[in-house]
């Protein structure tokens, strides 16, 4: 039954949620609303993106460190495929100020509270298993591409890039497969993290109401998705 709870949420009768059309209007009145929060109390916004940088600089030096200098574009870019994840805290934020609550940096850590957390956690492994294969892809694209040698040094691996045709076609098909990665990751998640803030719903139907969302509203979640890439 618990494992059921976390697929279907807190009630055993599964109700969809109803799906609006929306416009390319909304989306600025959602970027409006975002950057109203951050004016309120910008300090805690700023705190909690200071994580963004940081595992950037940290997946940099690891790379450079264990010559896997071919992951470091993977695992910076791929970073946003579990983006709607890490972002969960500033989510608490943002609905607890829409409820007229208390918002300080440190509710952001209130998710651990919600009766969700098990199916937000589901949700979370799902984007963690997808930024796993992206990894794997990368990695086989790019020895199918240049073979299974580590790059001597960084100013020959820069070289190899961007001064040679296999290079390019490393570039070029590199990124028509991420954007298949980022794709997945946007249907499948634009609303469901919010959606599970809200309401105990359950992983399928946050997931599920996130694919409708989309199928509902094509060009305008395409458009959020070109302006969150």
């Amino acid at each position: 039954m618990a494992s059921f709870h976390v697929i279907a949420g807190a009630s055993e009768t599964l109700e969809h949620t109803r799906i609006r059309k929306i416009g390319v209007s909304d989306l600025f009145d959602a970027l409006k609303r975002g950057v109203d929060d951050f004016m309120v109390k910008p300090s805690h916004i700023v705190f909690l993106c200071l994580i963004y940088p940081l595992v950037g600089v940290v997946l940099a030096v690891w790379t450079s460190g264990n010559n896997a200098l071919p992951l470091l574009f993977p695992l910076v870019s791929g970073f946003a495929l579990i983006g709607p994840f890490a972002a969960i805290g500033l989510y608490e934020i943002s609905r607890r100020r829409e409820a007229g609550l208390d918002a300080s940096w440190g509710h952001a850590f209130e998710v651990r509270n919600s009766p969700a957390l098990p199916a937000i956690a589901a949700v979370g492994i799902m984007l963690l298993a997808i930024f796993i294969a992206w990894l794997l892809t990368a990695q086989i694209f790019y020895q199918q591409v240049f073979g299974p040698a580590p790059p001597e040094s960084l100013s020959s691996f820069i070289s190899e890039i961007f001064a040679t045709g296999r290079g390019w076609t490393l570039i070029i098909l590199g990124h028509a497969i991420g954007f298949v990665f980022a794709a997945v990751v946007l249907c499948t998640t634009v609303v469901a993290f919010p959606l599970l803030l809200d309401r105990d719903v359950g992983a399928y139907e946050a997931i599920h109401t996130s694919v409708r969302v989309v199928l509902a509203n094509p060009i305008v979640m395409a458009v959020w998705g070109l302006i969150v890439a």
